[in-house]
C-alpha cells in the first residue's frame, strides 16, 4: 500500500496555475466533469465559473462547461481564487504550547477552536492564533499546519516552524512514522482489542459527513480498552491513516459511537446484548442524562510521538484529559461502582 498524503486544505494562494492533458479514459466526459477529476481541490461550481470566464481553456480555446472531450486535449487553468478566509491575520486565540524550537511547535488545542479558516469560519482559528504567537509562521504554507483536529476534539498537534521541517513532517505523517493516540468514551462495552480496517469516503447525501464505503480511501484504526463502565468504555485509538473524522466514523461503524457525537450516532441503535449492565431505573436515568448532556464528541488527542526533523531525536508528548472529559470519566466510574464495580 502506498503511503497517503495527509488530508489538508488546498493552498490559499490567490493565483491558480494548472495544466494537464486529458487522459483517454475521460473521453466523452464534459469539460467541467473532467476538470473536477483532473484539478482536485477545486469545486465543480468554481471550475465551471472559470470555464465560462475563459480562465480554464481547452487546447488554447474557450469552451462551454458542457462541451464533450475526445481525450488528449490540453486543459490550462490560469485564474484567481476569491479568498474569503483570513489565513494571514494574527489574532488572540487560546492554545497551550508544550514545546517549541526553530523547527516545530507542539501545542494543545482546546475544545471549540477550529484549526484553519474555511467555510463559515473566516478567522479566529488556530492558524490566526499561531500567527499571533509566532509571526514568522506567516512565511509557511498554511502557517505550518501539517495535520488537523476537529473543532470539538481537544489535544495535541504538531506544527512546523520551518520549510524543511514542514516537508519532513508531512513525509513522516504519510509514512506513518508519527504516532498519534487518542482517548475516547464510547457507547457499550468494547469486547477487546480491535483493528478496524474499513475504507472511508464522503457521504453522498450529506457532504459534512464521512462514511464507511467500498470505494473510499483506505483507513485503519487500532482500538484498545482502557476501562469499562456500566454502559460505556474508555478506549485508546491509534491512527494508522489520517482520514477526516476517522475515529468517529470507525467506532460508529462497529456499533460504539462516541459519547456526545451527534453526527455519527446511529438513531435507534442500541448496544448489542451483553455489552452493557442491567441498571436500576434511577441510575439508568441519571446516566442517560449525563451522557445526553455531554456537549461534544468525547475525543482527546492525548499522545504524540515523532522523530525530530533536524536532530533525529525521538520526541514524545502527552496531555491529560481536559476537565470536561475527566469529569465525564469520573462520573461514569461512580455509576459503574454503584452497579457493582467496573468490568474487567
Amino acid at each position: 500500500m502506498q503511503p497517503e498524503t495527509p488530508e489538508l486544505p488546498i493552498d490559499d494562494d490567490v493565483a491558480v496555475s494548472r495544466q494537464t492533458v486529458v487522459p483517454r479514459e475521460l473521453a466523452g466526459s464534459r469539460v467541467d466533469q473532467a476538470a473536477a477529476t483532473l484539478f482536485p481541490g477545486f469545486s465543480r461550481v468554481m471550475l465551471a465559473r472559470w470555464i465560462e470566464g475563459g480562465e480554464l481553456t481547452c487546447d488554447g480555446r474557450a469552451v462551454r462547461p458542457a462541451a464533450r472531450l475526445r481525450g488528449g486535449e490540453r486543459l490550462v487553468l490560469e485564474a484567481e481564487r476569491e479568498i474569503r478566509e483570513d489565513w494571514r491575520s494574527a489574532q488572540p486565540v487560546p492554545f497551550r504550547v508544550l514545546y517549541e524550537d526553530a523547527d516545530l511547535l507542539v501545542i494543545e488545542k482546546p475544545v471549540g477552536v477550529v484549526v484553519h479558516p474555511g467555510a463559515g469560519v473566516p478567522d479566529g482559528t488556530l492558524v490566526n492564533g499561531l500567527l499571533a504567537h509566532r509571526p514568522a509562521l506567516a512565511t509557511l504554507p498554511r502557517a505550518g499546519i501539517v495535520h488537523r483536529l476537529d473543532k470539538d476534539t481537544s489535544g495535541l498537534m504538531l506544527v512546523a516552524a520551518s520549510e524543511a521541517a514542514r516537508l519532513d513532517l508531512i513525509a513522516a505523517l504519510a509514512a506513518r512514522t508519527v504516532s498519534r493516540r487518542y482517548l475516547a468514551v464510547v457507547a457499550g462495552h468494547v469486547a477487546g482489542e480491535l483493528l478496524i480496517d474499513a475504507a472511508i469516503g464522503r457521504d453522498p447525501d450529506l457532504r459534512t459527513r464521512q462514511q464507511v464505503r467500498n470505494d473510499g480511501k483506505p483507513a485503519r484504526t487500532r482500538v484498545s480498552v482502557r476501562e469499562r463502565y456500566a454502559a460505556h468504555t474508555l478506549i485508546e485509538a491509534a491512527l494508522e491513516t489520517g482520514r477526516t473524522h476517522q475515529i468517529r466514523v470507525h467506532l460508529s461503524h462497529v456499533g460504539h459511537p462516541l459519547v456526545g457525537d451527534s453526527r455519527y450516532r446511529v438513531p435507534g441503535r442500541t448496544p448489542a446484548p451483553g455489552t452493557t449492565r442491567k441498571l436500576a431505573p434511577a441510575v439508568r436515568a441519571e446516566l442517560d442524562g449525563l451522557v445526553a448532556n455531554f456537549p461534544r464528541q468525547a475525543l482527546h488527542a492525548w499522545r504524540l510521538a515523532f522523530r525530530h526533523p533536524r536532530s533525529g531525536a525521538e520526541c514524545a508528548f502527552e496531555a491529560p484529559l481536559p476537565d470536561d472529559m475527566a469529569a465525564l470519566v469520573a462520573a461514569l466510574a461512580r455509576h459503574a461502582h454503584a452497579a457493582g464495580g467496573p468490568s474487567a
